[in-house]
């Protein structure tokens, strides 16, 4: 099972109906300024390859996850501030929280993907991106 990207890219998978996440991705598309991130949908035949690959459990993980094709996958909240590392000032100041237990980190990132329909909406199908924007997602 080939998951083809290039080895100096990531790429973030993202739950594809989800506002937030929606939300989200666009925010890193705007700031990412060398091109470090591609994007697909969890609910997409990649999404699922690294699913299986890693073993995910998407009972646990349903919102983010962050592949590296060297370096494996990164989860929750630590994915969420290595990608804001990445991302230029002063998003890439939120990387401090590293330091914080990842078991207090992913409590509140939990607390937040809990509720993240209730507060900010759900689609009925995975985001289309934009004919400009089609080269950084994965199908």
């Amino acid at each position: 099972m080939e998951i083809n990207i290039p080895k100096h890219k990531k790429l973030i998978l993202f739950d594809g109906v989800c506002n937030l996440c929606n939300s989200s991705v666009l925010y890193v598309i705007k700031r990412d300024k060398k091109q470090r991130f591609m994007f697909a949908p969890i609910q997409s035949k990649v999404g699922e390859q690294i699913i299986q690959k890693f073993n995910i459990d998407t009972t646990q993980v349903d919102s983010i996850i962050l592949y590296h094709p060297e370096k494996g996958v990164h989860y929750k909240s630590t994915a969420a501030l290595k990608i804001a590392s990445r991302l230029g000032f002063p998003t890439n100041v939120l990387a401090i929280f590293l330091i914080v237990p990842n078991f207090i980190r992913n409590w509140v990132y939990d607390y937040i993907a809990k509720n993240r329909f209730k507060w900010y909406g759900k689609k009925e199908a995975c985001m289309i991106p934009t004919p400009e924007l089609k080269n950084k997602f994965l199908e």
